[in-house]
């Protein structure tokens, strides 16, 4: 497998590879990975559907790209999915998956929608209750902190590893708005990985400008599932793909040798029977390890989401795995401490038009105009949760009524009493939730109780491991795709290793997807690289500007070596760059 750039390789199509038909494949998960693999295989590397079989501890496929209505409860979605233009692999897959909305691919869909309806916000932050922080778009970045910055795009990934990103950041960036930008957005917290702190850096770097109003984001029509899984996995049943749900794999033997290494025997638990499969060279295996949302629960409007710290059949996989072999990983520096990778979201639906009043107040947009409505999160920058909420486009499902409106919230502090509700959200039922979100809102006092009661309904989920993936970690800790001297198996998803890629986005889980099948099945085509934007000196130039807030360089040394230096660079390349992204005053 190699990785590639540009139209020639793009747009190539791959050699029928040789073997081919004596190949079959198996997935463990039904995730993003596992989809995109398997669709990778078909279209690619021209292996029949009928020879795939995909397995899945749940009734759906889809893992952590959710979205459904729960009956008694309502809808129901854990998080939500921000792309950009640059996710390669990604559009790579859905430039072939037919949509379910127009006349062409998914992609078609989502070029067009993004296009005619492009994103923005319009108030990223509030004080006071639902009053407007004016954040004005400035990062607030002084001297010291835009030092932190640099000091870490320069480092080496040896220097981050294993070390948490208040090591590396002084106090000075903390107090920052590019840190509470950056933190809400992405999730980070102060004990998170520095290292993965670094690549999100270089990965979107080119967006930097656009991070303040998530001008640099798209979003999907509809959730994730009904626009990316449901299409997706569509496609799939139609090339004649099994699937195998309410199935858990429990173990995998291994034929393993210093120099070769091959998958012998799935074991699962299948509706409650044991079971499992021979596997031979040619027969492939794909394990997504590791889960985000595994142990999810949801609570209710009544009920509390209880932290399920019990057996989590995703690690247990992993951990079973990692015993046999050192280069399978240690799902432990990622799964060993909950209290750290926690966290819970909740979502609000509205019964009527009071609720949608105060939304509009502050988006100022109509939620119900089906186009853009926030924008991304709004998070309530003093709020004690760290609470932040979003209303993407509505409906945001399609069996959703015309009058009622989805909103996604979460908090990243679940342990601290809330501001209004003097509970933490952990111990806090859906209609708390929604009073200590209406609080943030500005819905006066007197009115909170009652609008949370009878003006719309809420479903908390708690989350021990969504943030697993962003613990300090080192070289080694997660396996490569394929690791050294394998044949026949990959190991896909979040928790695996390539390249300098980050996780937690779509395009992470099909690139690993991708890279497996490329592997496994040597498809003489291209992987599409990481956009090189952190190699391109006019985004570097443009993220530095922004990171200033606009203010140019000033130039050290007496004026008149400033003078003969301006002079010099006056009329040069240089000189236009500089100038054209206000570094320095002409």
């Amino acid at each position: 497998m190699y990785y590639s750039n540009g139209n020639y390789e793009a747009f190539a199509r791959p050699r029928k590879p040789a073997g081919v038909d004596k190949k079959t494949a198996w997935f463990v998960g039904s995730g993003l990975a596992s989809l995109s693999g398997a669709a990778f295989l078909i279209r690619d590397g021209q292996l029949p559907g009928s020879k795939i079989t995909i397995l899945e501890e749940l009734k759906l496929p889809g893992g952590a790209l959710d979205g459904i209505k729960k009956p008694k409860k309502g809808f129901v979605i854990r998080g939500g999915r921000e792309m950009e233009n640059h996710f390669e692999c990604l559009w790579d897959l859905y430039r072939t998956i037919p949509s379910m909305e127009v006349e062409g691919s998914v992609l078609d869909e989502f070029y067009w929608l993004n296009k005619d309806d492009p994103n923005s916000s319009l108030q990223r932050a509030t004080v006071d209750r639902g009053q407007d922080a004016h954040t004005d778009g400035l990062f607030t970045l002084n001297e010291k902190a835009q030092k932190d910055i640099i000091k870490i795009f320069l480092a080496s990934r040896e220097e981050m590893e294993d070390k948490r990103i208040d090591e590396v950041f002084s106090k000075d960036f903390f107090a920052s708005n590019f840190w509470m930008y950056w933190r809400t957005m992405f999730a980070f917290e102060e004990w998170h990985s520095a290292l993965e702190m670094k690549l999100y850096l270089h990965r979107f770097i080119h967006h930097i400008g656009g991070l303040p109003d998530f001008s640099a984001l798209k979003f999907t029509k509809y959730n994730q599932y009904e626009s990316l899984v449901l299409p997706l996995y569509q496609w799939l049943l139609e090339q004649g793909v099994t699937f195998k749900f309410d199935t858990t794999v429990t173990d995998v033997d291994f034929d393993l040798s210093a120099k070769r290494k091959q998958a012998k025997r799935i074991h699962w638990v299948s509706e409650g029977a044991r079971g499992g499969v021979d596997l031979g060279e040619n027969d492939l295996l794909l394990m997504t390890i590791g889960s985000l949302t595994e142990n999810s629960d949801e609570g209710d409007q009544h009920t509390p989401a209880k932290l399920n710290t019990g057996p989590a059949p995703a690690w247990d996989l992993w951990r079973t795995l990692a015993a046999k072999d050192p280069a399978f990983g240690r799902p432990d520096v990622f799964a060993g401490d909950i209290q750290k990778t926690k966290w819970e979201s909740a979502t609000v639906t509205t019964l009527d038009q009071r609720i949608p009043e105060y939304i509009q107040k502050i988006c100022k947009r109509d939620p119900f105009s089906g186009k853009v409505v926030t924008g991304g999160i709004v998070t309530a920058k003093d709020s004690s949760w760290l609470l932040s909420w979003t209303v993407n486009r509505q409906p945001h499902f399609k069996q959703q009524p015309k009058d009622q409106i989805v909103i996604w919230v979460y908090s990243l502090f679940v342990d601290v009493t809330g501001d209004y509700v003097k509970k933490t959200m952990q111990e806090c039922t859906g209609e708390e939730i929604t009073q200590e979100w209406l609080y943030h809102m500005g819905v006066p006092v007197d009115d909170i109780a009652e609008l949370a009661a009878n003006a719309g309904t809420c479903v908390p989920c708690m989350m021990p491991y969504v943030t697993s993936f962003f613990m300090p970690r080192k070289a080694g800790d997660r396996p490569q795709v394929v690791p050294e001297g394998s044949v026949n198996f990959a190991f896909i998803g979040q928790f695996s290793e390539t390249s300098r890629d980050c996780i937690f986005t779509t395009e992470y889980s099909v690139r690993t997807g991708m890279e497996a099948a490329y592997q496994l099945l040597d498809i003489e085509r291209g992987v599409p690289e990481v956009f090189a934007s952190t190699y391109d000196v006019r985004s570097l130039l443009a993220a530095t500007s922004r990171l200033r807030d606009g203010e140019a360089i000033d130039l050290p040394g007496p004026q008149i070596l400033r003078k003969r230096l301006m002079k010099r660079l006056d009329g040069t390349e240089i000189g236009e760059l500089l100038t054209e992204f206000g570094l320095i005053d002409k």
